[in-house]
């Protein structure tokens, strides 16, 4: 649900435990120091809006593993509000009555066998947590799992009036100023019973739902309405929880001096709003010219935000400047989401609405109805212009962006390093020939064809031993490569005597586990050029992305034994791993990977 803001008060020895414990964690100077998880190598997100625990597991199997996403968000799981009088909203599931977790979308046993089969999958599962409030005084009746309740009283879950917060403001607890920083964190969101989320004992009820989830298999949590509550009082949440779960926390940038989205960054990462204006709005108009430079126009760093074009809220509320209603506009900046190098991604896909209101498509009781994509479902997600570039998302993962070319308009296109390219067209048919930096080679256009068993479905295009290759992109199109969807290794040029198929370059990833302090990058040396030939001011950076985990790729020659180590450098000192040297072989495929732990 979309909400503003919270009061962040943080006692002076809590400020100093935080500060203590984020220098010991340490991490890279380009994005904030804190112990917060991240989604892994795979990130891509996909929020499958309200869909039913069953038809989750089935598009884990079919869908989503197979394509390579990361993790699935899934809507509330608790038990919740029906409302039939008005036609099952979606948002009665973000007005609890109690932590049990039966909801219109399945019970407890079909939440933890979709939970095991989407891990078989290789998909991990995040739940939208809602924690900052329970149902409204104006809903009525019982919940989903029988459970009755009145304002401020909630039997099943033992919530008392003494457990919420009454601000008295204008003869209700409503918030009506919403400029006032106490007020949007201690008043009410339309009549919605806001939790003392400061009192112990209101604590330890969340902390025992979402660790009753963690039980269950659950990978982390997106947590609604973050910015109403205190980062104080979610910093004592998180540190309660089991494990290590990836948090990211809904946080809209509100106007001068309302709380910020970077007050929570030391907590977890936060959703990124800025993002879908952005690139929305360039894909909307079709002035790309500016997407250059997108990290530098977000609030928060890109090791910190999950970005979107679109969410369930902006969809309805009017912000989202495009949404599956637009088509091939939105399936285009959806695309350049995933082909750009900021953030963790966030596919949305919907069911179908005219009423902002609506729910998803129901049975007469008002449970949710098994998905159907050709009926009431959106399923914008298994657009090939979308689930095809979660693969171009994952080869490119940890690269920088490279080359970047554009008409000074509605048509732009850039490199992820040595491995992947993409082109995107808003203007009239383009032809020209691309400068990129992948190996020479014959690639797949996965935008446009699908990529299985080495064959490609669509159109290839021959990229040259300098990088180079010909194409016509169609008005309102894109052209995706990457190497991990090559029908052959490498094309010869004239004269040249590479023996057909062989690669001219090997992409050799490097990964390597290494905690950091404050301040400090990790880069890789070795005995190559490409590897700074042993020059410490030189040398590949790392990317910090999935910290503490820092990865980068190079363009290697073939068969050949690398020397290489790993060093920490921060300002002018360097700190080299111990031990001898690492060696690694490239051989003769076109890409190979390497996995290391800092050697202290």
């Amino acid at each position: 649900m979309t909400r503003t803001t919270r009061r962040w008060v943080i006692p002076g020895v809590m400020l100093l435990m935080l500060a203590t414990a984020l220098v010991a964690i340490g991490r890279p100077h380009n994005a904030d120091a804190k112990a917060d998880a991240n989604p892994g190598a795979r990130d891509v997100i996909v929020h499958l809006f309200e869909w039913p625990w069953a038809s989750i597991a089935s598009e884990c199997t079919n869908v989503l593993g197979p394509k390579g996403f990361g993790g699935v968000q899934v809507s509330p799981p608790q038990e919740h509000v029906v409302l039939p009088s008005s036609g099952y909203p979606w948002w009665q599931d973000y007005q609890p009555v109690s932590y049990q977790l039966v909801s219109r979308r399945g019970d407890r046993a079909a939440f933890a066998s979709m939970v095991s089969t989407c891990h078989a999958a290789g998909v991990k599962i995040y739940v939208d947590a809602v924690i900052n409030h329970m149902a409204g005084g104006a809903s009525n009746g019982t919940g989903t799992a029988g459970n009755t309740y009145s304002h401020y009283s909630y039997p099943a879950v033992a919530y008392g009036n003494n457990d919420f917060h009454h601000c008295g403001k204008n003869g209700n607890d409503d918030i009506v100023n919403w400029a006032d920083r106490w007020e949007v964190q201690n008043c009410e969101l339309v009549d919605l019973s806001d939790l003392a989320t400061e009192s112990s004992y209101v604590r330890g009820k969340i902390v025992g739902f979402l660790n009753d989830l963690i039980s269950l298999g659950v990978d982390g949590f997106r947590v609604d309405a973050a910015k109403h509550i205190p980062a104080s009082d979610l910093s004592a949440i998180y540190g309660a929880l089991s494990g290590t779960p990836y948090i990211y926390q809904e946080t809209i940038e509100g106007g001068s001096g309302e709380v910020s989205p970077t007050e929570y960054t030391g907590l977890g990462d936060v959703t990124e709003f800025r993002y879908g204006d952005v690139v929305g709005n360039a894909f909307k108009d079709g002035n790309l010219s500016g997407l250059s430079s997108v990290s530098s126009q977000m609030l928060v760093a890109s090791g910190d935000g999950v970005a979107f074009i679109d969410n369930h809220d902006t969809q309805r509320n009017g912000r989202a400047k495009l949404t599956y209603k637009d088509g091939v506009s939105y399936a285009l900046a959806e695309a350049f989401m995933l082909a750009y190098p900021y953030g963790t991604p966030a596919v949305m896909s919907s069911f179908t609405f005219s009423n902002a209101d609506a729910g998803p498509p129901t049975a007469a009781n008002g449970t949710t109805s098994a998905v159907n994509c050709s009926s009431g479902w959106a399923c914008e997600h298994r657009w090939r212009t979308t689930a095809n570039m979660v693969a171009f998302h994952n080869a490119a993962a940890g690269t920088s962006l490279t080359n970047w070319w554009s008409n000074g308009g509605n048509q732009a296109a850039f490199g992820r390093g040595a491995a992947a390219y993409a082109v995107f067209n808003r203007g009239a048919s383009l032809n020209r020939t691309f400068q990129t930096s992948l190996p020479a080679g014959t690639y797949c256009d996965v935008a446009n064809g699908d990529f299985a068993g080495g064959a490609c479905s669509g159109t290839t295009y021959t990229v040259s031993s300098s990088g180079t290759f010909t194409a016509t992109v169609a008005a309102n199109s894109l052209l995706a490569l990457h190497i991990n969807a090559r029908t052959s290794g490498s094309v010869p040029t004239s004269g040249a005597t590479t023996t057909p198929g062989a690669c001219t370059t090997v992409a050799t990833s490097f990964g390597v586990n290494a905690t950091t302090v404050w301040g400090e990058n990790v880069y890789v040396l070795g005995n190559q050029a490409a590897l700074g030939n042993w020059n410490t001011a030189g040398g590949v950076a790392l990317s910090s992305a999935s910290y503490p985990v820092w990865t980068g790729t190079v363009s290697l020659p073939p068969n050949t034994t690398i020397e290489y180590k790993y060093v920490k450098k921060n300002g002018s000192a360097v700190t080299w791993e111990s031990g001898t040297n690492r060696t690694l072989t490239t051989g003769s495929s076109c890409t190979t990977a390497v996995s290391d732990t800092w050697r202290s």
